[in-house]
């Protein structure tokens, strides 16, 4: 018997989905760590970027009991073409959400953690007083643990961000997330220009600042190089250099992949700048190694931050 498969107009064919390199491949997330993390999480009613963002490392992290708490719900107001996050109207703020945060996380007993949020336009202040509530919580019940916040732009208003310094974060994070000519098609309700005045704000302020990049979306050596030299000049404390990963097919398709040797050598390009850490490779996201860097960042306090939690002494 003869099967006659339809005939398909090459024009309108799918294209055939990248497969990833080698050097992309992770194990499926599981095991002990993961699933009591998972069980905490669900019994606070708490969220994270792991989960809502698609980071390909949730199965390292969790089992490490490294993972990023993501404040403010879980529906973003802005629709970036990168990002896994949903987008929609946010339900009201938890005013209870801070004090929980701070129990799992003192429950955990961590050195180091990296809380984030969604961007809360549709608040006045952006979300900035939960951000503060939910630091000087964390300070209250976890006093040994530095904290670092990956915070959004708040629309450049450093009214804002001066709230969320003023709790005394360890670490003031903010992505660039890419150079300046492909920001506004990466970010459509964003601005190179904005984030950056952000990040000034914070090292004028004297926080320690970090920053990240991804890679892949069609920027050019010249233009990444640009943009760490103009971190090194503001004083950035670390920088983080991943791949960029396409969530799904109604995401920004990916340029290239981005081989682990580039990324070595982009890092030895920024430490030679200066910059005090980098984390730099395919699988490299914002909070990466984050959890291992409670004694780089006392260090660093010691030597040039001002402001931060156990910069003032009170964290262990």
């Amino acid at each position: 018997m003869t099967v006659r498969l339809p005939i398909v107009d090459k024009a309108e064919a799918p294209a055939p989905r990248r497969r990833h390199p080698r050097w992309l491949r992770v194990k499926m997330p599981g095991g002990d760590g993961y699933r009591e993390l998972d069980r905490m999480l669900k019994e606070l009613g708490l969220n994270t970027v792991c989960k809502s963002a698609s980071c390909p490392n949730i199965g390292e992290c969790w089992n490490n009991r490294a993972l990023t708490i993501m404040i403010l719900g879980d529906i973003c107001t802005r629709s970036c073409r990168f990002c896994d996050v949903k987008t929609g109207r946010p339900l009201p703020v938890d005013e209870g959400e801070p004090r929980r945060v701070a129990e799992m996380l003192a429950a955990l007993d961590l050195n180091h953690t990296v809380i984030t949020s969604v961007d809360r336009d549709d608040l006045k202040d952006g979300g900035a007083a939960i951000w503060a509530a939910t630091l000087r919580a964390c300070h209250e019940l976890a006093p040994k643990m530095s904290v670092e916040v990956l915070v959004p732009d708040f629309k450049g208003d450093l009214g804002d961000v001066d709230a969320v310094l003023d709790a005394d974060p360890d670490v003031f994070a903010h992505n660039l997330e890419t150079v300046p000519r492909l920001s506004r098609q990466v970010r459509v309700q964003a601005r190179y220009d904005r984030s950056f005045a952000v990040l000034r704000r914070a090292r004028e302020r004297g926080a320690l600042t970090k920053t990240g990049l991804m890679l892949g979306l069609g920027e050019e050596l010249a233009e990444v190089e640009a943009v760490i030299d103009q971190l090194a000049e503001l004083g950035l404390t670390i920088l983080t250099l991943g791949q960029y990963l396409q969530p799904s097919k109604r995401h920004m398709d990916i340029d290239r992949y981005v081989h682990p040797d580039e990324f070595a050598a982009l890092a030895e390009y920024a430490r030679g700048r200066g910059i005090d850490h980098v984390e730099s490779g395919p699988l490299v996201r914002s909070s990466y190694h984050a959890e291992g860097q409670a004694a780089l960042i006392r260090r660093l306090q010691a030597s040039h931050g001002t402001i931060g939690f156990a910069s003032l002494g009170r964290g262990g």
